[in-house]
């Protein structure tokens, strides 16, 4: 079984010439780069990944080599993020709960219904807001390459259907461990608690939750459906994942390589993009046939109206400016 250790055995192998850690392994002429993900490799997050792999390895004429390691086998994304700081994993893709660890205004990307929609949000991130955060995870040892995205995270629930606010009112919900979310979902009426997402499916059939929020990709691919009798489509998240690399790794590629990287990281991008386009509608309708009951009259715009309670709190964490530049973007 492939675990944690397993993937950061060797980790600690140094480049003589320079006294540095090594940021890949040799095999033969290739450098083998690793990359974690959380998600199972059918994700957006995972085809991202799978794109990259493929196009780095192509580019570089194997010279480079990625091998992804999914589905949470070295830990939540906290670890990870915090493994390729320190240079112990070269590759990763996370979401808020690791990229935000090490910037923590980018939680911002996590506070519920801030986003109008898809499109807003992509417009968000590809404009000067979200290439600007890509350049504050710098000061933490990583290097953002590229936006990837986990895709709009809907609410499961065992028992009660959650259509509006007066539905959430003291129910244990698990979110993931975002300040945002937390904040968003308490004053939503939750009672939101945080977990590691690889703890979730045990959490959830222990009864410790009563609901928690995901991607449809996430919600499918771990088998929620099996401890999670409704589907709500609030839509509340758009859940960017940003693909990080250790610093030190990049630094020590060639400025050909770097090239080739960045190109393969923005190919990821689309490819997950795309596979979130054609999943919406897709895994809304498995899950409907796997059983769960699937609720589409969410009102939106009364949770879009309660959320802005938390302002206040918002614009004390993340600061009014950023809050207004991304609500002012138009998609």
């Amino acid at each position: 079984m492939i675990n944690r250790r397993h993937v950061l055995a060797g980790c600690g192998a140094t480049l003589s010439t320079l006294g540095l850690p090594k940021p890949a392994r040799a095999t033969g002429r290739a450098k083998v780069m690793r990359l974690v993900i959380t998600n199972a490799l059918a994700s957006q997050t995972g085809q991202g990944a799978t794109v990259f792999a493929e196009r780095v390895a192509a580019s570089s004429g194997g010279r480079l080599r990625v091998e992804i390691y999914p589905a949470g086998v070295s830990g939540g994304e906290l670890e990870t993020t915090q493994d390729v700081a320190k240079n112990a994993l070269e590759l990763s893709i996370v979401s808020s709960v690791g990229f935000a660890i090490v910037a923590p205004k980018l939680g911002v990307f996590d506070i519920p219904f801030l986003f109008r929609d898809v499109a807003h949000a992509r417009a968000v991130l590809d404009g000067p807001v979200g290439q600007k955060a890509l350049m504050e995870v710098e000061a933490g040892g990583l290097v953002g390459l590229a936006w990837s995205e986990n895709g709009l995270r809907h609410l499961t629930t065992a028992s009660v259907p959650v259509r509006s606010p007066k539905d959430l009112s003291g129910l244990k919900i698990r979110v993931p461990q975002s300040v945002a979310m937390i904040t968003g979902f308490k004053a939503l009426g939750a009672d939101a608690r945080p977990l590691a997402f690889p703890d979730l499916y045990g959490a959830l059939s222990a009864g410790e939750f009563q609901g928690q929020e995901n991607p449809l990709g996430n919600i499918a691919g771990a088998n929620f459906d099996r401890v999670q009798r409704y589907l709500s489509l609030t839509g509340h998240i758009y859940s960017a994942a940003m693909l990080i690399m250790s610093r030190q790794a990049y630094d020590l590629l060639s400025e050909d390589e770097r090239t080739m990287v960045r190109a393969a990281a923005r190919a990821a991008t689309q490819a997950a993009r795309e596979t979130g386009d054609r999943n919406e509608a897709r895994l809304t309708a498995e899950l409907g046939k796997r059983g769960m009951t699937v609720i589409a009259d969410v009102d939106r715009a009364a949770f879009a109206t309660a959320i802005r309670g938390a302002d206040a709190q918002f614009e004390t964490e993340y600061g009014k400016p950023l809050l207004e530049a991304i609500r002012a973007v138009r998609s």
